[in-house]
């Protein structure tokens, strides 16, 4: 039998022996801090982390099967895409597609806006930054993240299809990361429909005559979007993939 000197004891899955002490973690959850600078440091930021994972992961949970929609903050109801987005969610909503948004101005709007129209959940997953981005009217089930690796996994994880509309940098990263995600087999039955084929054309004829010429993609890789003008072509898509990954759910192969 060990002496009491080598007697171990525990610091949760820690233990020591001999003269090493640890308070307890009850004793150092209570016991009032120095200071507050803990707040700042990688284990506490993890947690908030966890924290927005799990608040968004209760939120959504429910809201049944839902389209992502993303493009450019910067126009206005008079813009033709504006308008566009407006209908398609519209008619998304009338067939009991949720739809989920950055939450702020110009086309994250009008996809609310329609959604709202159509009598469907309307999503808003807005971004704190470092200018005031509100959530707009039209959003009726709203959240704020701290962190983009959280929010967009939120777009992914809910949404059984993603509608791209004319954007800049932050609609250009969701199309990317969508058709990284498709292209690696990570997610399956999965569309994205580009609106506005004057406005994707110029990066879709770069795609075919460098990356792909270079071998650097594969000429399937060019077949996991649909381009279009038309709303109706977008839902049917959207709805043919859908009817796809349910009877492939029926057969067990999901």
């Amino acid at each position: 039998m060990a002496s009491k000197k080598y007697q171990g004891h525990r610091s949760g899955a820690v233990v020591m022996r001999g003269a090493e002490k640890r308070p307890t973690e009850d004793q150092q959850l209570l016991q009032e801090a120095a200071d507050a600078s803990f707040v700042k440091t990688d284990t506490w930021r993890a947690l908030r982390i966890m924290g927005e994972f799990v608040e968004g992961f209760d939120a959504l949970a429910g809201i049944g099967p839902a389209v992502s929609v993303f493009g450019s903050a910067r126009i206005g109801p008079g813009d033709p895409s504006y308008r566009m987005a407006r209908m398609l969610t519209r008619k998304l909503a009338k067939h009991g597609y949720a739809i989920i948004t950055g939450g702020g101005p110009g086309i994250m709007e009008a996809a609310n806006r329609g959604a709202l129209e159509g009598g469907g959940v309307s999503v808003g997953c807005n971004i704190e930054l470092p200018f005031e981005q509100g959530l707009n009217e039209y959003v009726t089930l709203g959240m704020e993240f701290r962190y983009f690796f959280v929010r967009k996994t939120m777009f992914v994880k809910y949404a059984e299809a993603f509608c791209i509309f004319p954007g800049g940098f932050g609609t250009l990263d969701e199309l990317f990361e969508a058709l990284t995600l498709i292209q690696t087999g990570k997610v399956q039955h999965f569309p994205v429909v580009l609106f506005g084929t004057a406005y994707w054309n110029g990066l879709i004829k770069w795609m075919r005559a460098t990356p792909m010429a270079q071998g650097k993609i594969s000429p399937e890789d060019l077949t996991i979007f649909t381009v279009t003008d038309d709303v109706d072509e977008a839902v049917d898509v959207i709805l043919a993939h859908h009817q796809m990954h349910l009877e492939a759910r029926g057969a067990g192969r999901v």
